[in-house]
């Protein structure tokens, strides 16, 4: 008579792994979930980023093609949920002009509490900067036009729970333009904030 060939089941590792992988999947579903309540009910707005005022320090050239330069900037971090913290990290900017780099602006990792705001004061004081010919000019011309301008680019990650299941993260983009007048060296304000669409 032919042998009927045998069945081998299911090992029961393999159940387990299968049942331990549902629960894993349902509890991501419910965790997604529960986050996207939680944010429709707190509705965080965005962080913001900005330049609130600075200050021309000083501002040195010579016919060597160096500049000397000193800035003061203060930077505000604000978030303005009622129900949620911030936190902001990897706070990074670069100031430069026409196109060459000055310095660099960092933060260490910090917090702003509901509906606050912290204030950075910077001083920026860059080393002798070598000058083309086109800076060279610019700075001339910028000194019969009594503005002078600065960029400032840069970045912070900000993080905000939105329950006890979950953050929302976005990066606060920054990239504005520092006008001053030299002749007493004040700033000359501008929008200059992560929400102001350039």
């Amino acid at each position: 008579m032919p042998k009927l060939a045998s069945r081998q089941g299911t090992s029961i590792f393999v159940w387990c792994a299968a049942i331990i992988c549902a629960l894993i999947s349902v509890a991501v579903i419910f965790g997604g979930i529960a986050v996207f309540v939680g944010y429709l009910v707190i509705h965080p707005r965005i962080p913001i980023i900005s330049v609130v005022n600075a200050h021309l320090d000083l501002l040195r050239y010579d016919i060597s093609r160096v500049m000397e330069t000193q800035i003061t900037i203060i930077v505000r971090a604000e978030n303005d949920n009622e129900k949620a913290h911030a936190t902001f990290e990897d706070t990074e900017f670069h100031l430069s002009f026409g196109g060459k780099y000055i310095a660099i602006l960092k933060a260490a990792p910090f917090k702003v509490g509901k509906n606050s705001s912290l204030d950075f004061s910077y001083v920026v004081q860059s080393y002798p900067v070598p000058l083309g010919p086109t800076e060279m000019q610019m700075i001339d011309y910028a000194l019969k036009q009594d503005v002078i301008t600065f960029d400032l680019k840069g970045d912070s990650r900000t993080r905000w729970r939105v329950g006890p299941f979950g953050s929302v993260r976005f990066w606060c983009d920054l990239n504005c333009e520092l006008n001053f007048r030299p002749s007493d060296h004040s700033y000359l304000r501008s929008p200059c904030s992560s929400s102001h669409k350039h």
